[in-house]
């Protein structure tokens, strides 16, 4: 099951994490909710291969550790979510289905 595309209603936004909002449940390590607005990555199911990373256009993700989180020791964080041209190719290409893209969420 991938991420929630309705999490910003769904969800209770928590606080900020390098600039970057935060959403839902956060109990470090185990869960970390969903980074991001704009962009959003729901830290609990990615597993961090790096492939949106690699193939965004306009770099919209960075590595930021995740120490102890069961699925990987880094994710990626929608840093500059805000660059974002919204051609979805990260929403394509993520396995696990962790990401979602909606610009009417800003």
């Amino acid at each position: 099951m991938g991420i929630d595309p309705n999490f910003d209603a769904n969800l209770e936004k928590v606080g900020e994490e390098n600039g970057v909002d935060v959403w839902g449940l956060v109990d470090p390590p185990e869960k970390l909710g969903i980074h991001g607005t704009h962009v959003a990555v729901d830290y609990d199911i990615c597993l961090a291969d790096g492939a949106c990373l690699e193939n965004c256009p306009v770099d919209v993700f960075t590595w930021v550790d995740t120490p102890g989180h069961p699925e990987s020791e880094k994710k990626v964080e929608p840093t500059y979510e805000d660059q974002c041209i919204d051609c979805m190719l990260c929403v394509d290409i993520c396995p696990v289905d962790a990401i979602d893209v909606d610009a009417s969420r800003d």
